[in-house]
């Protein structure tokens, strides 16, 4: 089992942070009593191999929680790391006084915002002395703060972008999330192969039949050498997700077969690839 235990100052950015860490397979929990945090690893032991556990001064006492959880988690061979955010103290003022958000720590001695930051750095000191990663994000944008967390804790950062590979027929319009659209509807339509009709592009004869032609293999070439090139382009910018449709026009035959080879493709880049076939299996027209 893997514990990372997220904390730091208010405003840093946790919140985001434990978003991204999500995408890239970690079971996140914000907000966390520390005493709660075993209960959270014997219910979740053998099920869930990557935890992450937002804590804060919102838990007020951590120092001897985190220590104690570091240790139980090492016996039971399993990783606990700490992951610190910090910030400049105008670089908070600024975040708090632009989201118009109250600091945590404010209420009866501490009335500004400058005093809670300084009373948060002395109760967080002894955490950000033990943290194994200390990130400042106070000039990363929050593109920049993906490409790092992904980097620090995706042990293959290819695997940090899902792209998932739609089927649809143009005749039921165009997917709402499609990132990007490609039209197929130009290539030998096996629709009009009596023995095809009944298939759909997930059977080999299909596949066979719509890349026998020159013109399909040659589209999925220049396709293929687009998309190795667009990928790292969008995971350089911070998607998560990308997601690349292919129409015909039943979303029966062409636009499964391309969505299939694609996804094969990606998938030996080395990406995550998932496929999807909205219209396939409908009635044909």
């Amino acid at each position: 089992m893997e514990l990372l235990i997220v904390t730091g100052m208010s405003g840093a950015g946790k919140t985001l942070v434990s978003n991204i860490l999500e995408d890239i397979g970690f079971f996140c929990v914000d907000n966390l009593p520390p005493q709660m945090v075993h209960k959270l690893l014997e219910i979740s032991n053998g099920t869930v191999s990557r935890i992450a556990v937002v804590m804060d001064v919102r838990g007020r006492k951590m120092g001897g929680v985190v220590e104690e959880l570091g240790f139980s988690v090492t016996q039971e061979e399993g990783s606990c790391h700490i992951l610190f955010l910090n910030a400049s103290d105008e670089v908070l003022v600024k975040r708090f006084q632009e989201q118009r958000r109250i600091h945590p720590l404010i209420g009866g001695e501490i009335a500004t915002i400058h005093q809670a930051i300084r009373e948060e750095r002395r109760m967080l000191a002894p955490i950000f002395q033990e943290a194994d990663y200390v990130v400042d994000t106070s000039l990363l944008s929050p593109t920049q703060l993906k490409e790092h967390i992904r980097r620090l804790f995706l042990e293959d950062v290819q695997r940090g972008l899902v792209v998932n590979c739609v089927s649809f027929g143009y005749k039921n319009g165009l997917p709402s999330d499609a990132d990007l659209v490609f039209d197929v509807r130009c290539l030998p339509n096996p629709f009009y192969v009596p023995e095809l009709k009944s298939l759909t592009g997930m059977n080999q004869e299909v596949r066979d039949y719509v890349m026998g032609f020159d013109e399909s293999r040659q589209l999925m070439d220049k396709l293929q050498e687009l998309i190795s090139l667009l990928l790292p382009l969008y995971q350089k910018e911070g998607k998560s997700q990308v997601t690349i449709a292919f129409g015909c026009t039943g979303g029966q035959h062409r636009s499964v077969t391309f969505a299939e080879l694609m996804h094969q493709y990606i998938s030996r880049l080395g990406y995550f690839g998932v496929t999807s076939h909205r219209d396939a299996g409908k009635e044909h027209r």
